[in-house]
């Protein structure tokens, strides 16, 4: 029996005969604010998955719109180089133009001039649409204005990278100014409500606009997607507004905050709580959520506490010092090995050393392979992980079992919003995965300086406790009596309060672990015994 690492679902490996079990999940968004910077938090199940930051000084977010002018046209990339403020140029290829970009600059030439006050689009008269292979200096010249949108954050050394195919994210659509199309999200599957969207859309949709359904918006009414489209119109024409008076480059519709943008692409119904320590942005985020999802806004709480920061407050503290390292611990004694480089990044699945009741090898590279494809997942959406990443699962000789594995990582990486695509393992257990990157990863430094050697560093000493536990539960499987030596920091706090971790690990294992603290031991040393004093190696 294999238990996924991230969600609650049961995956019984009977004869190659694989039931899925999916049990309701609880979510939580913890917000925490500082002067500088607002984190959030995404958990499942109380288990960290995504983790997110907006700085003040942040003023690229994918989706904001700039009114800009085109620095130079280079036909030899078939882009161009776009000022939008940024201290390196912004790069628009041709491909990201989109096909009414001819219509987009003309109507920005007589909304600047003051010759159009309507700004619905019904009565604006649309260009010919540019050749989907043409050349980009037949299409746009140096210092013409155009409006472009954020589609990929700076990166390392990287402008931004923008897109002139304009598009306002709602709550259930997506409004396309100078487009006619309808379509229709394809997590959708059901046909008939696919249709149903679609007749009830084009129903309502403006002139001038195409629309976009999201997967969210399954089973919704008319008056919920009329709702959303208004508020998307009146966003439209609040940066219309703006443009006869904007300077270039300048920012003329920016994203929602973070917290609101987070709550509008990830909210559902399994949402049990969201937790802020700030209160303009309680006041902000229940206002949002009011308008999204009325009878939700009891689950948003403002939380105040002296005496415990909201991160150690629901653990995620802790889980950011586990989570990030070069080594990354599982159940079962397993483990990932995370590394990256300048081209891919790659992930070595390993089974530890450790005593396993499988039947045979196949057995045991299939339980930790399953474990493993849950916690690269979260690990994806945590680290914001993307380009190429090449994941070298253990071998597995039955093709049957290779096709399990692949299914159930497609199942896990299913609600990740980032574009992927996974390819079927390898007959040496690799497996290649594409994902999408708008945003530089989330890179936390876990290393800490090291007390006894000014000049070098250790792993963060909270995540001692939990390969203390991990070694401990393999170990008592085959020992009884069982001695651990550890510093006496260490020993202090394993054996404090009650129920104290040596405790828990009792009301666990039903097997006591007598504690010794050593004075000689470095901080991180730690080491087990038999009752005969000798040393276990684990």
């Amino acid at each position: 029996m294999v238990y996924g690492f991230n969600y609650k679902q049961q995956i019984i490996n009977n004869k190659h005969k694989v039931r899925i079990k999916i049990y309701n999940v609880n979510k939580e968004l913890i917000i925490r604010s500082s002067s500088e910077a607002v984190d959030f938090a995404l958990l499942k199940d109380g288990k960290l998955i995504e983790l997110h930051k907006e700085e003040e000084k942040s003023n690229f977010q994918v989706g904001d719109i700039f009114i800009a002018k085109i620095r130079k046209p280079v036909a030899g990339l078939n882009a161009a180089f776009v000022n939008v403020g940024f201290e390196k140029d912004a790069f628009l290829h041709y491909h990201d133009l989109g096909p009414n970009l001819a219509s987009q600059l003309k109507f920005i030439k007589l909304v600047s001039a003051g010759k159009i006050k309507d700004f619905s689009l019904k009565n604006f008269q649309f260009e010919k649409e540019i050749d989907k292979d043409g050349s980009i200096t037949n299409i746009i010249n140096a210092n013409q204005s155009v409006l472009v949108q954020v589609v990929k954050e700076p990166i390392s050394t990287k402008g931004p990278r923008i897109s002139a195919e304009l598009s306002l994210a709602g709550r259930f659509i997506v409004l396309v100014p100078f487009s006619d199309r309808v379509s229709i999200s394809q997590k959708i599957e059901n046909k008939k409500e696919k249709e149903r969207l679609k007749r009830l859309v084009q129903s309502i949709k403006p002139k001038g606009f195409g629309v976009i359904v999201r997967t969210v918006a399954e089973g919704k009414n008319t008056a919920e997607l009329e709702k959303d489209l208004q508020n998307l119109l009146s966003r439209w024409t609040a940066m219309c507004k703006k443009l006869p008076t904007a300077h270039h480059p300048s920012k003329v519709l920016g994203e929602l905050n973070r917290a609101s943008s987070i709550l509008r692409d990830v909210f559902n119904d399994t949402f049990s709580g969201i937790q802020i320590d700030d209160e303009e942005l309680y006041n902000q985020t229940k206002d949002y959520l009011q308008e999204i999802a009325p009878s939700k806004t009891s689950i948003v709480k403002f939380y105040q506490s002296n005496d415990t920061p909201i991160f150690e407050k629901y653990n995620i503290e802790r889980q950011i010092k586990t989570s990030f390292g070069r080594t990354v611990s599982m159940s079962k004694g397993a483990y990932l090995i995370i590394e990256h480089t300048e081209a891919l990044h790659v992930i070595d699945v390993n089974s530890g050393n450790r005593s396993n009741k499988a039947s045979n090898q196949e057995d045991t590279a299939m339980e930790v392979n399953m474990i493993a494809a849950a916690e690269i997942a979260r690990q994806l959406r945590l680290r914001d992980m993307g380009g190429i990443i090449v994941i070298d699962f253990i071998d597995m000789g039955n093709p049957e079992n290779r096709k399990v594995l692949f299914d159930f990582l497609r199942e896990e990486m299913s609600d990740d919003k980032a574009k992927h695509k996974i390819l079927p393992p390898s007959k040496f257990g690799l497996v290649q995965i594409t994902r999408q990157r708008v945003r530089p990863e989330v890179n936390i430094k876990t290393r800490e300086e090291d007390p006894n050697n000014i000049e070098g560093e250790i792993e963060a000493p909270i995540q001692i406790i939990d390969k203390i536990a991990l070694d401990l539960e393999n170990i008592l499987k085959s020992h009884n009596d069982v001695l651990l030596n550890v510093h006496p920091f260490v020993a202090a706090y394993l054996t404090k309060g009650f129920p104290s971790i040596r405790s828990k690990w009792f009301f666990e294992h039903k097997k006591w672990v007598k504690i010794i603290p050593r004075d000689a031991y470095t901080y991180l040393e730690y080491h087990f015994y038999d009752k005969k004093k000798n040393v276990i190696i684990e």
